[in-house]
């Protein structure tokens, strides 16, 4: 029974999986065990195959709120369609990176991912003269997770740009 709750925690949420391998394997070292196998380094191994799955999804949460900002903030029209099409592919990726545990460990640390994205979004509009633009991006995040991974979801512009989008745009 355990293997099978083993099994299916690995396929329904491996961002999980690791930290509870990690943890065993753990709990393992510290008994003593005789065993040849490395169990400290193993942990730690199993371990970081979950912080790389993390990390990628923050980075593709921080690209998606970089170009959110861009696409609501810029008053320019191009290029509107490479945000979309780079808000799309991020989206993609997080649909296959998000499981239930790692998606609250991104949500708890979206003011870091918004910070980051910001900070990119800001410098990418005074790099094409929005100055006034970047001065104006908002402070907290104003988007939701929900919306960050929604494929069906864009900012209204705030300059009455409408894109043709299947969003709200």
């Amino acid at each position: 029974m355990a293997k099978v709750l083993e099994r299916s925690l690995y396929q329904t949420d491996y961002y999980a999986w690791t930290k509870d391998q990690a943890a065993k394997l753990r709990a393992l070292a510290a008994l003593r065990v005789n065993s040849t196998l490395d169990l400290e380094n193993l942990a730690e191994e199993i371990e970081s195959l979950g912080r790389s799955d993390w990390r990628a999804a923050r980075s593709q949460v921080q690209r998606v709120i970089e170009h959110l900002l861009k696409l609501e903030f810029s008053p320019a029209r191009e290029p509107r369609s490479e945000w979309v099409d780079s808000i799309d592919r991020a989206r993609d990726e997080l649909v296959d990176l998000l499981t239930p545990v790692l998606r609250r460990e991104v949500e708890d640390d979206l003011a870091t991912a918004f910070e980051r994205g910001k900070r990119e979004a800001a410098k990418g509009l005074r790099r094409h003269g929005e100055r006034e633009a970047a001065q104006a991006l908002p402070k907290t995040c104003p988007y939701s997770l929900d919306q960050i991974v929604s494929h069906h979801w864009y900012p209204k512009n705030r300059h009455g740009i409408v894109d043709d989008l299947d969003g709200d745009a």
